[in-house]
């Protein structure tokens, strides 16, 4: 088999043109990314309620721990389920049933008599939380086009920043301004209901991914979809493409755990995409962006200081995460991914060094970590969130792609809760030195890994990059 036979020559299709159908793409792009908001508002708004939250509730370091990991338990849970879901009914029926759960976890969370159902809520905004981590980027795969692609796809990853960022002021003003009304954690948490909102009612107006319909064996639909977001004649020659791809491998439209498993490049793909998962946790990103508070409050900021310095990590995360997108189709994805994780790693020792060389009762101390802080998140935001999730959404066959992608954020969300449970107890045993180096060498273990295992997918069709991985050539790059 060789690629010409079995993979359309997306050099043969149209330009892309301006007109109603690339706005409609761009609404299209902008109703789903509010699922990315809403994934980064709901898990950044814990880093300052959980002060409030954990005074009323009389919770100590364990329990801290168990608050922020319950929704990341349930996000490891919704990864892998609503990947089989958005299998079955759509990747836009999906997302429509994960609006109705963020609604319900928030009204849960903002209303909660006790921990117990605290608790309850939490889960259930992170079976949502891990869904949208899952189908959001796939269906904005779907429906991009490749010259584009990551720029469309690392939208989803700007939204979660910005949305992060959008907490971090929330917590900050009402904080500040109303600190001291008992309770008033519940309103940090209840602010997630606006988006959600919208959320649902603009899922009432998308299409359903083109792909998807496709391989459902719905042409004709597919045909109209894709006539809504591009050209007449890209729209036809791209649905010429999918049409011919999915008829001569229709051994592909759907594969089982065996089939995967029994396959040496599919199984291989599933390590790489598992990997980007895992990695991306222990970059120790999340844990910064939960315990920011806890972090620059042990660095020497006052709590009230504390509030207003977290929303610095928030501003370069937004920045970095907007300079990504400007180089995505730019520079290979390989390059900006190993750039990252050896920033990252640079940036946790000089942090690990910095609170020693600094030892508390420094004045200067909680600024110098500041700083490295920030230089940290804005490494990660810019060299691997949204490089991540673009390569995430990309890399699997369309019938593994639900399976894989389930798989890989189901790991990563499974590290991030483990992380976030016990996060504070070894800040407490362990220090800030010594926590931030052991990050380092995990990040450069990924370092080792991505140079020996992540293929490049710029600049290639979903089904260029399918016909690699099946053939095994895209796993053939210059190291």
């Amino acid at each position: 088999m060789t690629t010409s036979a079995s993979t359309p020559n997306e050099h043969k299709l149209p330009a892309l043109t301006d007109g109603p159908h690339r706005r409609h793409l761009g609404f299209v792009a902008t109703v789903v990314t509010l699922g990315g908001l809403l994934f980064g508002y709901d898990t950044g708004v814990i880093n300052g309620a959980l002060s409030p939250l954990s005074q009323e509730l009389g919770l100590d370091a364990l329990g801290e721990g168990m608050v922020t990991s319950s929704l990341l338990v349930g996000a490891a849970i919704g990864a892998i389920v609503m990947g089989k879901v958005s299998d079955s009914v759509g990747r836009r029926k999906a997302v429509f049933i994960l609006s109705f759960l963020f609604i319900l976890g928030v009204a849960l969370c903002s209303f909660a008599p006790g921990l117990a159902i605290l608790l309850i809520g939490r889960f259930v905004l992170g079976f949502a939380v891990g869904g949208a981590s899952t189908v959001v980027p796939v269906y904005l795969a779907e429906m991009s086009p490749f010259e584009i692609r990551g720029t469309y796809s690392g939208r989803n990853e700007v939204m979660i920043v910005v949305g992060q960022l959008a907490a971090f002021i929330v917590n900050a003003i009402i904080g500040n301004v109303w600190g001291h009304v008992p309770g008033i954690w519940r309103v940090m948490l209840g602010v997630a209901a606006i988006p959600a909102f919208f959320l649902l009612i603009g899922m009432l107006r998308v299409p359903e991914s083109p792909r998807w319909l496709a391989s459902k064996g719905k042409y004709e639909k597919a045909h109209e979809v894709l006539r809504s977001i591009r050209s007449n004649e890209r729209a036809q020659a791209e649905f010429e493409d999918i049409q011919i791809s999915l008829e001569q491998h229709s051994e592909r439209r759907q594969m089982s755990a065996r089939d995967i498993f029994a396959n040496r490049w599919l199984l291989r793909i599933l390590m790489v995409g598992v990997g980007l998962g895992l990695f991306q946790q222990l970059t120790g990103i999340d844990s910064v962006m939960y315990y920011g508070h806890s972090i620059l409050t042990d660095a020497g900021f006052g709590e009230q200081a504390a509030l207003i310095a977290n929303i610095a990590p928030g501003v370069i995360g937004v920045v970095g995460a907007l300079v990504a997108l400007r180089f995505m189709e730019r520079i290979n994805r390989r390059t900006v991914v190993i750039t990252g994780y050896s920033l990252t790693m640079l940036f946790h020792l000089l942090i690990s060094g910095a609170s020693v060389l600094f030892p508390e009762g420094n004045a200067a101390r909680p600024y110098v970590l500041l700083v490295l802080i920030v230089l940290l998140v804005g490494s990660i935001q810019t060299f691997l969130n949204i490089a991540t999730w673009v390569l995430l959404s990309e890399i699997f066959p369309v019938g593994m792609r639900a399976f894989g992608m389930g798989a890989s954020v189901f790991v990563k969300w499974l590290c991030n809760a483990v992380l976030s449970l016990f996060f504070p107890s070894v800040m407490e045993v362990w220090g800030l030195s010594f926590t931030f180096f052991a990050f380092a060498l995990v990040n450069a273990a990924a370092v080792f890994f991505m140079w020996k295992m992540l293929p490049e997918t710029r600049g290639k069709s979903l089904e260029q990059v399918e016909d690699g991985v099946m053939t095994g050539a895209i796993f053939k790059v210059d190291k």
